[in-house]
């Protein structure tokens, strides 16, 4: 189900409510395989909306964001991720922070139309405004160097995303890996 929010919100106002989605496909380096494979899955996305917070005079509005992915005919979710969906009205930036449990944040962003139906945010390694931070372990093994997602709001009231990640990973000698994700997100019935 859907919330309704105001204008205030921005381009964030169509994804906020509760969503979920079965036509995930994840390609990624396999580190049991050693190569590259492809993993469907489904997810559950949560986003709450909040706001105003002031940053002196900066007032973002926002999406509390929660995410767990499901590899199909499993019980434990193969991947989750905790933060924000920020919408500056004044910069007119769309902002998204998270974190992931394996010691990795990021904060992606980029300038969107308050009425936008699609955007794309990123984010680079060694950014100080829209960055990338990694553990050790991670910095060494599998160094994220950029990520790159585009939100597209479908006239049927879903919405769809499109995301890369590029890594340079130690396994791979071929050069930087696109670690990629897509799903169809639609809202959850009766939420």
């Amino acid at each position: 189900m859907t919330e309704k929010v105001g204008p205030e919100w921005g381009p964030l106002a169509a994804l906020a409510g509760e969503w979920e989605g079965d036509q995930g496909v994840d390609v990624a380096f396999g580190n049991v395989e050693g190569s590259m494979i492809t993993t469907p899955y489904r997810e559950k996305v949560t986003l709450k909306p909040f706001g105003p917070v002031a940053n002196g005079t900066q007032h973002l509005y926002g999406l509390d964001y929660k995410m767990a992915a499901w590899r199909f005919g499993e019980e434990a979710p193969f991947h989750t991720e905790l933060g924000y969906w920020l919408w500056d009205a004044e910069l007119g930036h769309v902002m998204r922070s998270f974190l992931v449990p394996r010691g990795q944040t990021l904060i992606a962003g980029g300038v969107v139309a308050p009425d936008a139906t699609s955007f794309t945010l990123r984010a680079d390694l060694g950014s100080t405004t829209y960055g990338i931070l990694s553990n050790p372990y991670l910095a060494r093994a599998a160094n994220t160097t950029a990520y790159e997602v585009t939100i597209t709001v479908n006239p049927d009231g879903s919405f769809a995303y499109d995301e890369t990640t590029t890594i340079d990973h130690s396994r791979v000698s071929s050069g930087p890996v696109a670690h990629t994700d897509r799903n169809i997100l639609r809202p959850l019935p009766g939420a």
